[in-house]
């Protein structure tokens, strides 16, 4: 299994997080497009990131806006980050990007007196045609390539999300991320969907938590790092080491060293 780190933002240039990666002897570091130094007019100059990636002998994997907003009802909107998707496809080629990450957007709800009511669950037939057409677009776009989107769980997916993801799982370039910590979180709620689907684990982000609070360093938590890790192992999947800083980074990667012995690691 390879190892790798988000970048964090304690650390303001590519530069920085890839001398750390270096330094904690990582094999890849996942790029952030929730920050604005890795937006994708930023990521577009690929020669650069390529030539940073070459000299640290390490790689990119790329996590997708956590806004992504696939279904959304104004096609304003959807366009624009099909459009991004789809440039993002051609930045990962250009990089020998292996995964790009991304979250299930739930939508908005309305609050009746007595429920709330999910507008994605409420128009599902629209919800499931913006997905297939979502579907479609990657396909083609990534067609010959070796790339694939991983679908990461966060609170809970809901059910018209787990319908979409059924569907995006039936094509070759759709996978599963595994974040144990947000899992945990949410008292496993979604496990049972991830393991009917374990052949199609492909990344994990693994951090500590104890009850809902997550991003915990290693071995401080709840979790059994052994058991989710040999899930990871099983399925040669690599591991982003998902927590929020520096410090609580090395205590991780120290942790994790130490306790799960992982030749490879």
């Amino acid at each position: 299994m390879d190892f790798g780190m988000p970048v964090l933002i304690e650390m303001k240039s590519l530069e920085e997080n890839v001398d750390l990666c270096r330094e904690l002897e990582l094999q890849f570091v996942e790029l952030n497009m929730n920050l604005p130094q890795y937006q994708i007019e930023r990521l577009e100059n690929t020669a650069y990131f390529r030539r940073i990636a070459k000299q640290a002998g390490i790689y990119f994997t790329i996590h997708l806006d956590e806004n992504l907003d696939i279904a959304n009802f104004n096609s304003m909107i959807s366009d624009a980050y099909m459009e991004t998707v789809k440039r993002t496809i051609d930045i990962a080629e250009k990089l020998c990007v292996p995964v790009l990450n991304m979250h299930m957007n739930h939508g908005i709800h309305f609050t009746l007196p007595d429920h709330k009511v999910q507008l994605f669950e409420e128009y599902f037939d629209i919800y499931m045609e913006m997905f297939h057409k979502f579907i479609e677009l990657c396909e083609k776009q990534a067609e010959g390539t070796n790339i694939h989107i991983c679908i990461e769980n966060t609170n809970g997916f809901q059910r018209y999300e787990k319908a979409a993801i059924e569907d995006m799982l039936k094509s070759s370039m759709f996978s599963l991320t595994w974040d144990i910590g947000h899992s945990h979180a949410c008292e496993n709620i979604d496990e049972p969907f991830i393991m009917k689907h374990e052949d199609k684990l492909y990344h994990f982000h693994i951090h500590d938590a104890i009850g809902k609070k997550d991003h915990l360093i290693c071995g401080t938590g709840e979790i059994d790092f052994r058991q989710r890790l040999g899930v990871a192992k099983k399925q040669n999947c690599r591991c982003v080491v998902e927590t929020k800083t520096v410090n609580a980074l090395k205590q991780s990667v120290k942790w994790l060293r130490k306790t799960i012995n992982q030749e490879t690691f």
